[in-house]
């Protein structure tokens, strides 16, 4: 015959059996109805400012998926300059037979080419250029320069990037070159963080610019 204590003992697991029974139930129900986290990224932009150039920084979801390019610089497509040279890389498509206009620096059109190549190889993976959170920027002097040419990269810039109006959401204009501005060659209302920097040099002979970015992916949708 079970004495008393073994008897109480037993009662006693059995309730707390019971109890984490419910309780576990209670919490399977609750995770199975709580909704899932729709966030995905999210800039952290200069408060006040209506047009600004680059993020503060960037908040990026736990379960967002990330796209990480490898740097990309300018393609050569210009055929009227030597091999290997800055000219070389002059996007045609751009500038006609690799003339550029008037204030138009090699380091402006060097960067829209290289922006371009960037879109190019977001699309491929199924993204865009409003996807892009972070970007790093490396930059050479262009030959008979003391120090790289952050303006003629930022022009470059905001023909792709940070060109609509945050309070209005109208188009931004921007130069090109010394030109009047005019409408940017790609409508964009996102602002990566961002850095750029000058260094002594780049892989590829006559690049003046190189970049790499972070994209990520829309919530719900899956890399390709």
């Amino acid at each position: 015959m079970k004495s008393f204590r073994t008897k109480a003992v037993t009662a006693a697991l059995a309730a707390s059996a019971l109890i984490a029974g419910v309780t576990s139930c209670s919490s399977d129900e609750a995770a199975a109805e709580a909704p899932g986290s729709t966030f995905v990224s999210k800039s952290v932009l200069e408060a006040g400012e209506a047009n600004p150039m680059i993020a503060q920084g960037v908040a990026i979801g736990g379960g967002t998926a990330v796209y990480k390019s490898s740097g990309i610089g300018p393609g050569a497509s210009n055929k009227t300059a030597p091999e290997g040279t800055p000219e070389s890389h002059i996007d045609t498509d751009v500038f006609a037979g690799g003339t550029l206009p008037a204030g138009v620096t090699i380091t402006e059109a060097q960067g829209i080419n290289a922006l371009k190549r960037i879109r190019d190889n977001l699309e491929a993976r199924g993204l865009t250029l409003e996807d892009v959170v972070t970007m790093r920027v490396f930059l050479d002097n262009a030959p008979g320069t003391d120090r790289a040419d952050y303006a003629g990269w930022n022009r470059a810039y905001r023909q792709f990037f940070a060109n609509t109006n945050l309070d209005t959401g109208d188009t931004e204009l921007v130069p090109l070159g010394t030109a009047e501005p005019a409408a940017p060659m790609e409508r964009n209302s996102a602002r990566p963080s961002r850095f750029a920097l000058e260094v002594a040099s780049l892989p590829a002979a006559g690049w003046l610019v190189e970049v790499e970015v972070d994209a990520v992916y829309p919530d719900g949708e899956e890399p390709q």
